[in-house]
């Protein structure tokens, strides 16, 4: 999720105990060429356990190439993405464009696995259209290509975020390859997670969106279904210092000004979360553009309104 899971937000997810976090996917050519803005994109994956770098391309030396730089600067895992449906990428025959020409994607993936000595994973679609779903192929001839394991999100690119994830169709994957496959799209919570589990026989699930304002949201799955630690959420006090910690690690990120701007949206689902129903409230901590006054206006805005009367 471009623009979302920067570092500081992927920071707090893992700390919270998320099995795998993935970052931002970052365009291979800008990567190599050494593009700042790509970069830090791509940080938390230097030498972070459990954590992924995502790339994108179309054209094997690049991606070959960011790959080996990333592997060099200690990334150790590398995530391929077929599987952005935006069509700033798709237009440039990235991302899961490649659904449509599976030759080309198949050279893609052999060239990132035989660049590198870390795993490789593959993100994509169920297909590009209803009329070419082929993810259960492409897959296929990923883990004959080396790739370690498969992520696919429950809808054709086509169908962009549209309808409602088929958890059921990347059961065809799963029958498709022995490497673990992880099923993602519209897993918000416990519930279907489990229900994606389920549908699907995946060895786990990929949670994107649904952790926007509530960044503990993966661990609490995986106690909640797979036993492990129960993630300790904050509520509260402690939820307000967790989010201004959160904005402070962004504005140091990115600098103040930009820092300001890029925590807006993530302060407003902070606020969805906590139920702020003062709309003046709101509307002040998003428009307020110096920090001081921002951790000011959190405090009323993320406090219970019969906290605020007492």
């Amino acid at each position: 999720m471009a623009g979302i899971t920067d570092r500081p937000f992927r920071d707090l997810v893992a700390r919270f105990g998320a099995g795998l976090v993935v970052s931002e996917m970052v365009a291979s050519q800008e990567m190599v060429q050494a593009k700042a803005a790509m970069r830090e994109r791509a940080e938390l994956g230097m030498n972070v356990e459990n954590t992924a770098v995502q790339i994108a391309g179309r054209e094997a030396h690049w991606m070959a190439e960011a790959a080996r730089w990333l592997e060099g600067s200690g990334a150790v895992m590398i995530d391929i993405n077929m599987g952005c449906p935006a069509k700033r990428v798709t237009n440039g025959y990235s991302g899961s464009a490649l659904l449509k020409t599976p030759d080309h994607a198949l050279r893609l993936i052999e060239a990132v696995v035989e660049a590198v000595a870390v795993p490789v994973t593959l993100k994509t679609r169920l297909g590009w259209d209803d009329d070419l779903r082929n993810a259960p192929q492409l897959a296929a001839r990923a883990e004959a290509a080396g790739v370690k394991m498969v992520t696919i999100h429950g809808r054709t690119r086509c169908q962009f975020y549209k309808g409602r994830a088929d958890w059921a169709a990347i059961a065809e994957v799963v029958e498709a390859v022995s490497v673990p496959v992880i099923a993602n799209g519209d897993i918000t919570g416990s519930d279907t997670a489990r229900q994606a589990l389920t549908a699907s026989g995946a060895a786990g699930v990929m949670i994107g969106r649904g952790a926007q304002g509530q960044p503990w949201l993966l661990a609490q799955i995986a106690h909640n279904l797979f036993g492990a630690l129960a993630p300790d959420i904050p509520e509260g006090s402690r939820l307000l210092d967790m989010v201004s910690e959160h904005y402070e690690a962004m504005l140091d990120f990115y600098g103040p000004e930009l820092g300001v701007r890029v925590a807006r949206k993530h302060l407003g689902w902070y606020m969805d979360h906590a139920g702020t129903a003062d709309a003046a409230a709101r509307r002040a901590v998003l428009t307020a553009k110096d920090p001081a006054e921002v951790l000011r206006l959190l405090g009323r805005a993320l406090t219970p309104e019969d906290q605020v009367a007492a």
